[in-house]
This record gives structure tokens, C-alpha cells and sequence, in this order.
């Protein structure tokens, strides 16, 4: 089902829906439009809409979906609310904080829209579930924050024929375009291949506007009421670029590849496949065992591949003093850092490599633990190998040694 398929399929369940008064009177503001009107209502309670993720993006696409009278909206999401997300995730309030986000999405949907047939999905999707999540659906809201997730629903969407509004986000930038629609583009058209994973850092690394998601997701909310309208000019074709920096909105042209190996006449990807492995983000090797110091040395004996935070603080409760070098960028280190760290970006590293000595052992930490193993591993290519990655980051030091220090 393409975007037209799905339009046409919406109209013909529309043909039984009746509005009652009071929806008439709730979506007064849409019948007046010539562009809606009752028919095009009817196509909206008829609609059915699967939203992945309840978070920055699909905070506001499904507030605005449920407003504008979708008649079901399906969730999937299967993380908990924590105070972090509150600073862009409207669906989410204070007295969320530890609940199921589908749980406090349920709530405030059905505050907005009583009469909303809402459908929850928690659980992650994965290649075993993906096509069976989606099927049920006329159109896919991709509101994920990671490139095998992308893929995949890219993947399962081309494989079912569903329209595919995708966004992204990454502190002040933004994306938006509409996949796998009839004769338009996939997300693989547009990106081949994923970029490696140290290129690109996640939202909780580099950060995020919080406004930022909800002009993208109002971009994506508004996209999938056009497609059910069958109205307007959607973007198709076309990748909306927007700056929130520099409030400008571009748009760059996406032809279909026909050498792309899902939606090309000769696809060679005709079943979902390991996506994990295809973005190379498989989870770090099992960490090792670590060893405790040798009774009575002064200094560390043994350089173990990693260590926890409470381990750490043993070494320097007995007044051992290790080299710990802090990789964090600088707007973190003004939140909160170690006294006894030495702080060096990771993006300024392989320029002051020549400040550390490859002779002493050095503690690498970051906020949780990604980034100080990328420095480990450029560390190791300089020589250095006397290299321990505290386990966790800071994050893992605050909430095992000093909860006193302000988490982020």
C-alpha cells in the first residue's frame, strides 16, 4: 500500500464513518475548510496511524494527530519517563517521571481526545516484530533517534507498501520527508549506507534544542493529515532541512535510486535483515573481569580494561592517585566533574595527545562510557596502553558514589 493506495484505502473505510454532534462540533474549525470538509473528516476518524516512539518527536505528532480527529493512533514505545526528557517531551509531565511513557501518552491523549482509539505497542521493534506492528497500519510516523531503527522501518514499511513520514533531530537541525510512498524515494535512496557510528553522536551526547522536535514533528504531524486527505503537496521526493539557529527551512531534492536494494526494480533485500549489524552498533564486548589491586602496592599494578566507579573511589580512599582523564566537552564539565580529573574533549584529543604520558596508567571517563572508548581506542593507536574505561561515566559515579553531584 503507497501513499495513494493508502489514501484510497482510508476513503473506502470512510464511506461507513458518521461524525455525531458533538465531533461535528469538535472539528468545526476543520469542516469549514474546503480542503477537509465532512468527507475529509470522515477520512480522518477512519485513518490509522502508528507512531514509533513517544518521546521528542512523537510528543507533538501524536498530540496534534489526536487533535485533528485520527481516529486510531498506535504507540510504540518502551522506555519510562525520566526528568531529561521533560525539557522537549510535552507528552511527559513531573509526576511522570519513572512511569512507562506509553502510560503517560494513554493519559494525555485521552485527556485530548475521549473518543481516540488508541492502541499500545510497548515493546521495542525488531526485525522479529516490525512487519507484524506495522501491517495493521495505513501510515508510519518514524519518530526513532537512531539509524538501525530508521532502517528497519524504512525496510518494513517498503516491504508492506506503507508511506513512511519520517524526522530527525540533532541540537539545532532538523529533518523531515515522506518515504516509500508510490513511485517516490525510500530512506535508503537518501542514505545508503549509515554512517560509521563514532561520526555521528546521539542526542544524549551532543544535545538537543528542546523546541526543536516540535516544529519537526508538527512537520510530520501535518504530512500524515495530508496524506489521508489526499491533499496538497506533500514532501515526496523532497527533504525539508530546517535551522533552527539560523530559522532558515531548505529542501533538498530525493530521487528514487534505482539501484537501491529495496525499492529498486532488482531489490536484493527482500526480507528484513540484521540491522544492528548493518549500522555496526552491536553492543560492546562483554566487559572483563577486573582485577583488584595486589595487596600493599602504592601504585596501580595491574591496568584492568575497565573499572566501576566504586572501585575507583577504593583507589582513591587509600590514596592511590591515578590519571583520570576527563572527555567530556566543556559545557558538560561546568555541570559537574571530578576533582581529580584532568579534562581533554575528545574532539580536541588527537591534537593533545602529546599532554599525556603513555608511561602512567590513565582512567578514561565520559558520561557514560561511549566516548571515553572511542578515546581509548585512539589512545591505543598513539601507543598508549596502560588505558582503563570507567565503567558507566560520571552518570555511573554519581549514582554509585556521590549522589550529591547534579545528573544530566
Amino acid at each position: 500500500m503507497n501513499a495513494t493506495a493508502a489514501h484510497d484505502s482510508i476513503a473506502d473505510r470512510a464511506a461507513d464513518v458518521t461524525l455525531s454532534n458533538p465531533e461535528i462540533q469538535r472539528y468545526a474549525r476543520h469542516l469549514i475548510m474546503p480542503e477537509v470538509a465532512l468527507e475529509g473528516q470522515k477520512r480522518l476518524k477512519a485513518a490509522r496511524v502508528l507512531c514509533i516512539g513517544a518521546g521528542g518527536l512523537g510528543s507533538p505528532t501524536a498530540l496534534y494527530l489526536a487533535a485533528a480527529g485520527v481516529g486510531t493512533i498506535g504507540l510504540v514505545d518502551f522506555d519510562v519517563v525520566d526528568v531529561s526528557n521533560l525539557q522537549r517531551q510535552i507528552l511527559h509531565a513531573t509526576p511522570d517521571v519513572g512511569r512507562p511513557k506509553l502510560q503517560s501518552a494513554a493519559d494525555k491523549l485521552r485527556a485530548l481526545n475521549p473518543d481516540l482509539n488508541l492502541i499500545l505497542h510497548e515493546t521495542h521493534i525488531t526485525r522479529d516484530n516490525a512487519l507484524n506492528l506495522v501491517r495493521p497500519y495505513d501510515i508510519v510516523v518514524d519518530g526513532t533517534d537512531n539509524f538501525a531503527t530508521r532502517y528497519l522501518v524504512n525496510d518494513a514499511c517498503v516491504l508492506l507498501g506503507k508511506p513512511n513520514v519520517y524526522g530527525s533531530i540533532f541540537r539545532f537541525d532538523g529533518q523531515a520527508s515522506v518515504f516509500a510512498a508510490q513511485d517516490g524515494p525510500c530512506y535508503r535512496c537518501l542514505y545508503p549506507e549509515p554512517p560509521p557510528p563514532d561520526l555521528v553522536p546521539s542526542c544524549a551526547e551532543g544535545g538537543v534544542l528542546g523546541i526543536l522536535p516540535g516544529f519537526i514533528g508538527v512537520v510530520q504531524a501535518t504530512e500524515t493529515v495530508k496524506l489521508i486527505l489526499g491533499k496538497g503537496r506533500s514532501l515526496v521526493g523532497r527533504l525539508l532541512l530546517y535551522d533552527a539557529l539560523d530559522m532558515t527551512v531548505r529542501e533538498m531534492k530525493v530521487r528514487k535510486n534505482p539501484k537501491c536494494p529495496i525499492c529498486g526494480p532488482n531489490p536484493t533485500i527482500t526480507e528484513l535483515i540484521d540491522y544492528e549489524e548493518f549500522c555496526n552498533v552491536r553492543g560492546a564486548e562483554p566487559e572483563p573481569a577486573v582485577h583488584a589491586p595486589t595487596p600493599g602496592a602504592s601504585a596501580m599494578p595491574a591496568v584492568p580494561a575497565s573499572m566501576t566507579p566504586l572501585e575507583l573511589k577504593a583507589m582513591l580512599d587509600r590514596g592511590e592517585k591515578p590519571f583520570v582523564l576527563d572527555v567530556r566537552n566543556p559545557e558538560e564539565i561546568v555541570i559537574c566533574r571530578l576533582d581529580c580529573s584532568v579534562v581533554i574533549p575528545l574532539p580536541e584529543l588527537p591534537a593533545r595527545v602529546g599532554e599525556l604520558n603513555p608511561d602512567l596508567p590513565i582512567v578514561v571517563h565520559c558520561k557514560s562510557g561511549a566516548r571515553s572508548q572511542k578515546a581509548i581506542a585512539l589512545l591505543k593507536q598513539h601507543g598508549f596502553t596502560q588505558l582503563t574505561n570507567l565503567h558507566g561515566g560520571i552518570l555511573g559515579w554519581i549514582k554509585d558514589v556521590d549522589p550529591s553531584l547534579p545528573s544530566y
